[in-house]
């Protein structure tokens, strides 16, 4: 039975809000480990973390529902609570979510923590300040737009998701159904009226993302100058 258009809504919004919290949480601790890191290997890390730029979405997908699946290990602590399996759920939607939105968090992060440089952190250490007064008082604050455009990022990538939500969440009707999966039912049906509206919808949504997204970058290059 198909859910009406303000549940698929509300589900995918959720899913947006939720993975933009987690990852910012997630990714905040490693672009600043990544930013001012000297390892060698902090680069592997940082490949690591890109990979979900390059690989299909539904390679994500695909071993994302291997790891939530009944029979993966990953699992068989939960199995002690009576869950069997996250994989078609919306727990495991987030899960994939934060996998695949993961460099959309992290690289304005990073960019943000490397652009700070050296000096103001040097400047509240001679005054007395530890390392997390100096990243929680001096860090979080110079990166904040690098925070907001990630939110923007991630919120819209998440929005926007097909393939990884598709793969794991298998677009159940008020449980794990959302926009893009959405479309991809109205047009198998034939509905190529409706896929159209809420198509549109999300071509204006990413405008306007992208919009802010420009605009916050202009600002910054003239508050640089």
């Amino acid at each position: 039975m198909e859910s009406p258009i303000g549940v698929v809504l509300a589900t995918t919004v959720e899913l947006a809000l939720v993975t933009t919290l987690l990852l910012l949480l997630i990714a905040t601790p490693l672009a600043w480990w990544l930013a001012r890191s000297r390892s060698w290997w902090k680069e592997v890390a940082g490949a690591l973390s890109a990979l979900p730029l390059v690989l299909p979405p539904t390679v994500i997908g695909f071993y994302v529902l291997i790891a939530l699946g009944p029979d993966s290990p990953l699992m068989v602590p939960l199995q002690w609570f009576g869950v069997r399996t996250l994989a078609f759920t919306f727990t495991g939607l987030v899960i994939g979510s934060l996998f695949y939105s993961l460099p959309f968090a992290l690289q304005p992060l990073r960019t943000a923590f490397e652009a700070i440089g050296e000096r103001p952190l040097e400047v509240a250490a001679t005054l007395g300040a530890g390392p997390l007064d100096r990243f929680l008082t001096v860090a979080v604050p110079l990166a904040r737009r690098g925070f907001v455009s990630a939110a923007i990022l991630v919120f819209a990538h998440t929005v926007g998701e097909f393939g990884v939500v598709l793969m794991i969440g298998g677009s159940i009707p008020g449980h794990t159904e959302v926009l893009s999966t959405r479309i991809y039912t109205l047009v198998e049906s034939l509905q190529y009226g409706a896929a159209h509206q809420i198509a549109a919808g999300l071509v204006l949504f990413a405008f306007v993302s992208l919009f802010a997204l420009l605009m916050i970058e202009r600002r910054s290059t003239r508050i640089a100058l």
